[in-house]
């Protein structure tokens, strides 16, 4: 694993190849407020992005507010999101996500990560993902591009984004934790793809842990005779 200098280091690196928050780049989700926020996220769950945003944008056509949304029928709220994937049991889980915010919040989305958690359908990713978006916290939210990237360079040792998230909490600079997740979603999609990295223009080659500096030059062959 990354020392705790090195991990800044990548920080440092990315803070200048990659856009930030202050530079007009927008979270994956680009929600303008924490009740969206928290049902896109919802939706996201093995979603891809587009398809995320097609549900999101098609659910919130119809409705707008927790009321409204359980005024909905079942069954329209899962057509809504069908695109999404697992409508039912992400129907289920938004009427019991909007009933627990009026009846605890009065229907406000809480801003601590505690009581984001306490919500049903709301994990730490959702939690981080609402702070960081909505409420401009300093927290570095991990989804799966987060993920795979910090454990592929070394920055985290985890199997699970929520003890990524942990690890990145601990081991990341305090400057950094602004923008942090932005910069790294970005070079995660941008340049460490999921299945082929362009590890021919990273700047990020020589730390991480799995690249082809890591793996060392492949052995020579010896020349026919």
């Amino acid at each position: 694993m990354l020392s705790e200098d090195e991990v800044e280091e990548v920080y440092r690196r990315l803070s200048k190849a990659m856009p930030g928050r202050t530079r007009g780049a927008k979270g994956p989700k680009g929600q303008p407020s924490a009740f969206r926020s928290c049902i896109s996220c919802m939706l996201s769950a093995q979603s891809r992005d587009r398809n995320t945003a097609a549900a999101t944008r098609a659910l919130f056509a119809l409705a707008r507010t927790p009321e409204a949304m359980l005024g909905l029928d079942d069954a329209v709220i899962a057509a809504a999101i069908k695109p999404a994937g697992l409508y039912n049991m992400k129907t289920r889980n938004i009427r019991k996500f909007c009933e627990a915010l009026l009846a605890t919040h009065g229907g406000r989305v809480p801003d601590t990560r505690e009581a984001l958690m306490a919500l049903p359908g709301i994990g730490r990713k959702c939690a981080d993902i609402v702070l960081s978006f909505t409420f401009g916290r300093d927290v570095i939210a991990v989804d799966t591009h987060v993920h795979r990237l910090a454990n592929r360079l070394g920055m985290t040792e985890a199997k699970t984004a929520d003890r990524t998230a942990a690890q990145l909490e601990d081991r990341s600079p305090d400057w950094a934790k602004r923008d942090g997740h932005f910069w790294l979603i970005q070079f995660a999609k941008r340049v460490c793809r999921a299945r082929v990295p362009k590890c021919d223009i990273c700047v990020l080659s020589d730390l991480c842990e799995t690249g082809p500096i890591a793996r060392g030059p492949q052995q020579e062959t010896a020349p026919a005779r």
